[in-house]
């Protein structure tokens, strides 16, 4: 022990231990210094704005700002193509030089999908399954059937569309719906105004008979007469094919 403590008041201990310090020091500020370069320790850069801006312009931006990007496409209806809708890290972020910016924009064509089969639905359940589908209607087409407002047929490009062929996302269809009337209904036609002659020749043009024939007490000249009230009248909507229409004239 005597020699150990001898040893450390010699003046070799002591060069020994200040040249230890000197080379931890260096060491450390090595580490140190070197650690800040190769992170670029506060170092950052801005994130430009790019969202909003078509994907070309986007990209000049970013790579002026040298900044690398990842791209991600999704399709929105009524939206410009290549147009940037979102951008990750938003802009004015603070990032190293390189990072990865994550944008995505709008796809010029549009994803397919299986067209769901609405015959014999209710307008309604129809129509909200068009829309979840991001399927449009072109154009309501009735027919005589008794189911009103339901679905009968579908046509696309004017062809029938079944229940399961792949069409764009967005396409424009056209719907065929019932009118609630048999295919023997006929709608009432408005006879006022007409002779006798003209009523019945109107009446047998869509498959209804001219029925009971009144005229008004004040009537002096049969022949002169118009139609002044019918029954039913042309408000009633359908009635079957050959019923009766019955008339009253009057001067």
């Amino acid at each position: 022990m005597s020699k150990l403590l001898l040893y450390l008041r010699t003046d070799t201990f002591r060069k020994n231990l200040i040249g230890a310090l000197i080379a931890f020091a260096l060491l450390f500020l090595g580490i140190y210094f070197g650690l800040k370069w190769y992170t670029k320790h506060g170092v950052s850069i801005e994130v430009p704005q790019v969202e909003g801006l078509h994907i070309g312009d986007a990209t000049k931006a970013l790579d002026k700002a040298d900044l690398a990007y990842s791209i991600d496409y999704v399709y929105q209806m009524d939206a410009k193509p290549g147009l940037v809708i979102e951008q990750d890290p938003d802009a004015k972020s603070h990032v190293k030089t390189g990072r990865t910016i994550y944008l995505t924009i709008i796809t010029e064509t549009p994803p397919e999908v299986a067209f769901p089969d609405i015959i014999d639905k209710t307008w309604i359940e129809a129509s909200a399954i068009l829309r979840n589908q991001s399927l449009k209607v072109a154009d309501t087409v009735y027919i005589a059937d008794i189911a009103r407002d339901v679905v009968l047929d579908v046509k696309f490009g004017g062809q029938p569309l079944k229940a399961g062929r792949l069409i764009p996302k967005g396409s424009q269809i056209t719907i065929v719906l019932g009118n609630g009337q048999g295919a023997d209904d006929i709608e009432v036609p408005n006879l006022i105004g007409l002779s006798l002659s003209e009523a019945r020749f109107a009446l047998s043009g869509v498959g209804l008979n001219l029925g009971n024939i009144t005229y008004s007490e004040t009537v002096t000249d049969s022949l002169s007469t118009t139609i002044v009230s019918q029954q039913p009248d042309s408000t009633s909507g359908f009635i079957s094919l050959g019923s009766p229409v019955h008339v009253t004239l009057a001067n």
